[in-house]
């Protein structure tokens, strides 16, 4: 082989390149641009990929229900709200003022399921196991609070398994005897159960309820001896106070006003911390008896781990309303006051509604039937 044949070995002499150096850096010039035009392409193809999902991205984002996105287009549908009572029932009608007031309010529709039995547990469950995505609410009474400790097994746990969003209502009962019973009092009528121990009868709509509980309550704090008869419902109750065949049953003021205003029945002293503006002569029973208080109540709740953005949106909704003139009058008329509070309040007076019932449950020896 001549010197014509070799190929010098590449180099670099200062500033000057050999011809092998120049042959194969033309080679590399060529691959690089031929690399630089295929990662043109792919940016190419990634700028039109970023264009046909990042729209299918954000549109999820937007769905996802604990994002703020979410919470900001809730409600994007319609929403449950369970009342875990009968159609017709003072919760039901205060349930429904709340549903068309925020259908009003979001401009979406809520309405009302109602899903009575096992003194409120059915439809207290199915709130509790619904998805935490706003959809599924429910307007609790003070059972959600006894049944925590009358219940031997319940199917959620009642402190863990909701978010309290608002107070609604709170709602005085009312001790209520015959027009022609022999006390007009609380005072005397608790004289007369002094007088005649474990003779003195007061009704209820079930062991358990709201009825009973107040009349154990007195029974306990009075240091009183008498017997509990429990009904199937409030009515049955109310017909055998006006019958004399037991003596007090401690109503809601809502039920036993058509009988109040007919004089079928009179008033003895309200169950609530203070007098009832529904009633506005009829003295507490707190009064006479210091601490009683056995108050009613209504309270919107959601599932656990609601998104705290959607809990917040509808308590400010329920306190908007809550406000309206023409709100605060229909509660009234049904014998309620209107009771806003923030979830933390809400939480705070389920929890010791819950410890004040059970000891109350426990002292009276309250069993479930």
């Amino acid at each position: 082989m001549n010197a014509m044949d070799a190929s010098p070995p590449i180099a670099a002499c200062g500033d000057t390149l050999q011809p092998a150096a120049v042959a194969t850096g033309a080679g590399r010039l060529r691959a690089a641009a031929r690399s630089t035009r295929g990662a043109a392409g792919q940016r190419g193809a990634g700028r039109a990929l970023a264009l046909k999902v990042l729209p299918a991205l954000a549109a999820a984002v937007l769905a996802v229900p604990g994002s703020p996105a979410s919470a900001q287009s809730y409600p994007a549908r319609s929403v449950r709200l369970i009342v875990p009572f009968a159609p017709g029932a003072a919760s039901d009608i205060t349930g429904r003022l709340v549903a068309q007031k925020l259908s009003e309010g979001f401009g979406q529709q809520f309405i009302v399921d109602n899903r009575p039995g096992a003194g409120g547990n059915i439809g207290h469950e199915i709130a509790a196991r619904a998805p935490a995505d706003g959809y599924t609410l429910v307007l609790a009474n003070e059972s959600l609070a006894i049944n925590a400790s009358l219940m031997r097994k319940l199917a959620f746990d009642t402190a863990r398994d909701f978010a309290a969003v608002s107070l609604v209502t709170l709602n005085a009962r009312v001790f209520v005897a015959a027009a022609g019973a022999p006390f007009d009092s609380i005072k005397d009528f608790l004289a007369a159960a002094r007088a005649r121990p474990g003779t003195l009868r007061y009704g209820s709509s079930g062991v358990g309820t709201g009825p009973h509980l107040a009349g154990a309550l007195l029974a306990s704090l009075a240091k009183l001896d008498m017997i509990h008869v429990p009904y199937k419902g409030a009515a049955p109750a109310l017909t055998d106070v006006m019958t004399g065949q037991i003596e007090v049953f401690a109503s809601t003021i809502l039920t036993a006003q058509p009988q109040l205003q007919t004089g079928k029945l009179k008033a003895l002293a309200v169950t609530s911390a203070k007098r009832s503006s529904a009633l506005p002569g009829v003295p507490a029973v707190a009064e006479t008896v210091p601490g009683f208080e056995a108050s009613s109540w209504l309270m919107l709740l959601a599932p656990a781990r609601t998104p705290r953005a959607i809990v917040t949106r509808l308590q400010q909704e329920t306190a908007r309303f809550l406000e309206q003139a023409e709100v605060r009058r229909r509660i009234a008329a049904d014998g309620g006051e209107p009771a806003g509070s923030s979830p933390e309040q809400a939480s705070e007076h389920l929890r010791a509604e819950i410890t004040r019932w059970a000891k109350v449950i426990r002292e009276a020896g309250v069993q479930p039937e």
